[in-house]
């Protein structure tokens, strides 16, 4: 297990590339199974999740040839079908939870896929069963294996149909659009998730040849082919790094550019960092973040404490609320913080407490933080990143605390953020990895 050393009160500056959007790497990966043809993918991040998924279809057979700079060549000719009912199969996905959108491209495609209890970030109840009732309303069969932490998944023929999803789950969408491209009549997707992610694998899948109407909006229809042909496509730039970014700027009073941002993508989050006090100036697609002595956070018209929540898309994230809760600690006013996906996600604000943060846990789900305008710095300790957002935002705080911080358990961090003790070294930060 590796150790941040991260010393505090860090004065930055400079400008910062964001890598490549990991929830959208997760899906664009994924979908090159559903050709036999190559498939380029561009701005692939270097992280451990994105890493392990592509080590994943390595192990099915698929083609990868890394052609460097984070673009990478896929084909996925001579697939392995039989790897699926293995042991290191099974220990494989069932430690990476992006593993699940395995599923809809081998159904689709072979008509078999096996999904173990899939690991992932320990932030509360992530229920699958979008997948499993959309995947069977087009005629798949489930079945359990062995203890039950694992589901076999066998279609002899997809038909379309009509799928109202019971939540708008982004991995859930992402798995029956997949499925469906290559099922046969027509799916229409009601209630689907319409995040930039999901736009930009129908995106992909439109130019290897699927046909889908309704991209970007909750109502999709798909009309199967027979198959898919090859593509290239390009990731996006990782909002939630962005988003993170912008955070750490503000917390540690430092300006900060942020280039190649895709504005228009990035939907809500600028205008949220905005109630919070935070200016920022747009060049052309770059974002810098001026340095802010002071931030101050709005009430609403009525004069009522500021409530920031997650959303379904075009809502904000929900995996920027932990970034924005600590950037709150050290504004002038008062925010309630109200995560609505995950039960467990706020629970890492005990360590924000004991580095010295005014914060009230009102439930799993909600928090009261009042901020300190500055007045009291956080002061440096020892934690653990409990998950990949939460880990994101202790370091935000170990970087404007007072003193020095250890985080421990980073292996969490690594996993969605890449290189990120030396891409901020650069920037003027101290952190050291043991």
């Amino acid at each position: 297990m590796a150790t941040f050393k991260v010393q505090g009160s860090a004065s930055l500056s400079g400008s910062i590339v964001p890598q490549g959007a990991k929830n959208e790497a997760l899906q664009i990966l994924s979908a090159v199974l559903l050709t036999d043809k190559e498939v380029r993918i561009d701005n692939v991040p270097n992280i451990l999740d994105v890493n392990k998924l592509i080590e994943l279809l390595q192990d099915l057979g698929v083609e990868v040839t890394s052609l460097g700079g984070g673009s990478f060549l896929f084909c996925a000719k001579n697939v392995h079908i039989d790897f699926l009912n293995t042991k290191e199969f099974h220990q494989k996905a069932a430690a990476l939870r992006g593993s699940v959108m395995l599923v809809g491209p081998l159904l689709a495609r072979f008509g078999i896929a096996y999904m173990p209890r899939p690991g992932g970030d320990k932030i509360g109840r992530r229920r699958l069963d979008t997948h499993f009732l959309g995947l069977e309303m087009l005629g798949a069969k489930l079945s359990s294996m062995g203890t039950g932490d694992s589901i076999k998944i066998e279609a002899k023929k997809l038909t379309g149909t009509y799928i109202l999803l019971d939540e708008a789950s982004v991995t859930g969408t992402a798995n029956l659009v997949m499925a469906a491209v290559l099922a046969q009549g027509v799916t229409t997707l009601y209630n689907a998730a319409c995040e930039p992610y999901l736009q930009q694998l129908c995106a992909l899948l439109v130019q290897m040849g699927a046909k889908i109407d309704g991209i970007g909006s909750n109502l999709l229809k798909i009309n199967g082919v027979p198959s898919l042909c090859g593509a290239t496509h390009r990731i996006l730039p990782d909002m939630i790094e962005i988003g993170s970014f912008i955070g750490l700027a503000a917390m540690t009073g430092s300006p900060l550019t942020i280039k190649d941002v895709a504005f228009e993508q990035l939907g809500i989050i600028p205008a949220q960092f905005r109630r919070l006090g935070i200016d920022f100036e747009r060049r052309g697609d770059d974002l810098f973040i001026p340095a802010h002595p002071h931030y101050q956070i709005e009430s609403f018209m009525d004069g009522s404490i500021m409530t920031i929540a997650d959303a379904p898309w075009p809502g904000l994230t929900p995996d920027l609320l932990s970034v924005f809760l600590v950037v709150a600690t050290q504004a002038k006013g008062s925010v309630l913080i109200h995560q609505k996906m995950f039960e467990s996600r706020l629970f890492f604000v005990d360590k924000l407490i004991d580095m010295g943060a005014q914060i009230i846990l009102c439930d799993p789900h909600r928090a009261t933080v009042i901020g300190l305008d500055r007045d009291h710095k956080l002061r440096g300790m020892r934690m653990i990143s409990p998950d990949i957002r939460a880990g994101i935002a202790l370091l935000i705080a170990a970087l404007s605390a007072e003193g020095v911080s250890y985080i421990d358990n980073i292996e969490q961090i690594d996993r969605g953020y890449q290189n990120i003790d030396q891409r901020l070294n650069l920037l003027g930060a101290q952190i050291e990895r043991i």
